[in-house]
């Protein structure tokens, strides 16, 4: 077959090089979907879509690869200004997903040159479709960067427990004592006297990469920007709060059964509050199920478990030895006299455990 001449030697590496960047970039997205996420649909939407791009015309394919010339390519010592710090794996997964959709927008314009059999649109779908899939993937990928903050002391503030205090005042104590995450807890207060608080302890946190997880209601996490949702058996369905949050948001929710655990994981949440494992003031009319409880529910859970009720210094590593993967407290560090120095030892005694 005679190339028409617009469709040179030149141009054919161009498609070349292009072709194997998407091959590479929806390979390593494809392998983070699947081994770091556990997510069947993105796998399946990344191969698919790999296969699709890469799988080329018999003829087309043997003159890409006669056009190749690696150790020609003025381009392989040339490189790229890059960051100082090493990169972690959310910006791996826009700088390869901005990677392929550049080469899919080459693709699309030099498939319109006469002799280049491959079809313009089908790129262009592809470029697309990936936005949705990074963004979807990106979201994915932070919102198990912020599940790692769940495997570490929850300081929840409660409102009734401040004794005159704010709850920034409080929040930055705990933080200071160590704590990974801040729950802001108030059944007291109207939802327009609580965002401005909830907007502080958000910023507050993010401040000090601390995760902020907002207790019962949804349109409070959503309007504060919270990290993430926490409910009660009592509260709105996880399946439903799961679709209106977005991807990158956590989910919790409290259980008292192996019963409970299970559904609340198959509804889609992220982790679970088992409890309460002791007698506890700071909530009323609550069951304790006891260590016993918590074993139960560890062998039937899959997901990470916040032990939570009347959980102190003192009792905090038996806790742990019995299956929890971190504990929530209000009490013990509300009622402190000094909740940084309460939170502290809480805090000291959880890291000798990990």
């Amino acid at each position: 077959m005679v190339l028409p001449k617009a469709t040179s030697r030149q141009t054919l590496r161009i498609v070349d090089a292009n072709l194997n960047r998407i091959g590479e970039g929806l390979r390593l997205l494809e392998d983070m979907a699947r081994l770091l996420l556990n997510n069947t649909a993105l796998t399946q939407q990344l191969k698919t879509m790999r296969h699709q791009l890469i799988t080329v015309d018999q003829t087309l394919n043997q003159q890409l690869l006669q056009a190749r010339n690696s150790e020609g390519d003025v381009g392989i010592n040339l490189e790229a200004p890059q960051p100082a710090s090493k990169r972690e794996m959310p910006e791996v997964v826009v700088a390869n997903a901005r990677r392929v959709q550049q080469s899919l927008r080459v693709i699309e314009e030099l498939a319109k040159i006469p002799g280049i059999k491959l079809d313009p649109e089908k790129f262009k779908k592809a470029r697309f479709n990936l936005y949705t899939i990074e963004r979807d993937l990106l979201s994915r990928m932070l919102r198990r960067d912020k599940l790692e903050h769940i495997f570490g002391l929850c300081a929840i503030i409660d409102t009734k427990f401040l004794r005159g205090r704010s709850h920034l005042e409080v929040a930055a104590q705990v933080i200071q004592g160590g704590v990974r995450t801040v729950q802001l807890r108030d059944k007291m207060q109207s939802k327009r006297e609580l965002l401005p608080i909830a907007q502080q302890l958000k910023s507050l946190c993010s401040e000090h990469e601390v995760l902020f997880i907002v207790n019962d209601y949804l349109d409070l996490a959503l309007a504060a920007d919270a990290d993430g949702l926490h409910l009660g058996q009592d509260d709105l369905p996880v399946r439903v709060a799961r679709q209106l949050l977005p991807l990158d948001k956590i989910l919790g929710c409290s259980v008292a059964s192996a019963k409970q655990a299970t559904s609340a994981e198959s509804a889609g949440v992220d982790y679970i509050a088992v409890g309460a494992i002791y007698p506890t003031e700071s909530r009323e009319a609550t069951e304790v199920i006891g260590l016993e409880g918590l074993r139960l529910i560890k062998k039937q859970a899959g997901l990470p478990l916040v032990a939570i009720g009347g959980i102190t210094a003192d009792n905090v590593t038996e806790v742990i030895a019995s299956g929890a993967d971190s504990v929530a407290v209000i009490s013990a560090i509300m009622e402190a006299e000094s909740p940084e120095e309460a939170a502290r030892q809480i805090a000291d005694k959880l890291e000798t455990q990990e």
